[in-house]
């Protein structure tokens, strides 16, 4: 099996050791063990092509894009939170699972998609074998681990991927925001982070209910206008998209629509104050 591009490239920080890097062992040692095997049943003329260097060569020592090890660090990462996400209230929804899958393929190609996803299923076993406390306690030490080499910007664009996964078959059920908030605040993160990002469309949309834009911003109607200004600044300051463009074009691309909902929650409260 050849190894997909983000596979094959180093992990970054993750590979150095620590929980991640055991979960890492246990989901894709398969796959590198693979690819190396793969490699060496080429003939010597196998990879002419790419100037005497395999693909495995290429894609894990060299030619590696700037930032390249920190973006499949952060992808990596938003698997195995994913997983925790997904298994919250027991079940393994369709529309989740093809979440991740659109994610896999649009950002990283088709070959991604079958890896990322087995990826996934190695974390679901993973799960299943360590039991609900267990994995839960895998889940807050890669936390740590995430906080300690990702900014908060960073942090907060994983969380914002998350709570779309809990989003996307339109209904988030308690065991998900639990287990959104438990994430969010092993991240170094809080429980308003994830109410606020649970009310970005709605509180950027809808013009009949502006308490979902207050929401948005992390304070109540009754703030003060100078309230209101400083939550918008700190907002804006935290979840800029250019504190995440080392992860890649697509990753900043995200945080900018996330961003521009909070612009548009900002001028719906503004335009009702008069501001």
């Amino acid at each position: 099996m050849a190894i997909g591009k983000w596979i094959g490239s180093a992990l970054g920080w993750i590979l150095g050791g620590g929980v991640l890097g055991a979960v890492a062992g246990f989901c894709i040692g398969t796959m590198l063990d693979e690819a190396i095997e793969d490699k060496k049943h080429k003939g010597p003329d196998d990879d002419a092509g790419n100037g005497g260097q395999s693909y495995y060569e290429q894609s894990t020592f060299g030619g590696r894009r700037p930032f390249e090890e920190d973006r499949n660090s952060f992808l990596f990462s938003m698997l195995v939170l994913s997983s925790y996400i997904i298994k919250a209230d027991g079940r393994i929804m369709h529309s989740e699972m093809e979440f991740v899958r659109q994610f896999l393929r649009h950002n990283f190609g088709p070959q991604a998609v079958s890896q990322g996803e087995d990826i996934l299923l190695k974390l679901f076993e993973l799960q299943k074998q360590q039991g609900p406390y267990q994995f839960k306690e895998t889940i807050r030490k890669s936390c740590i681990e995430i906080s300690f080499h990702m900014n908060i910007s960073q942090r907060l664009q994983l969380l914002n991927y998350l709570v779309i996964i809990a989003k996307v078959d339109g209904i988030v059920s308690p065991e998900e925001v639990t287990a959104l908030k438990e994430v969010a605040h092993y991240l170094g993160l809080s429980a308003q982070d994830v109410e606020s990002m649970l009310n970005l469309e709605n509180g950027a949309k809808d013009s009949s209910n502006i308490e979902e834009a207050y929401k948005v911003l992390g304070i109540s109607p009754s703030a003060t206008d100078e309230e209101v200004k400083a939550a918008y600044r700190k907002m804006a300051l935290k979840h800029h998209p250019d504190r995440v463009s080392a992860l890649g074009e697509d990753v900043r691309k995200a945080a900018e629509k996330k961003f521009q909902e909070i612009n548009d929650a900002k001028e719906r409260i503004f335009k009702a104050r008069g501001l």
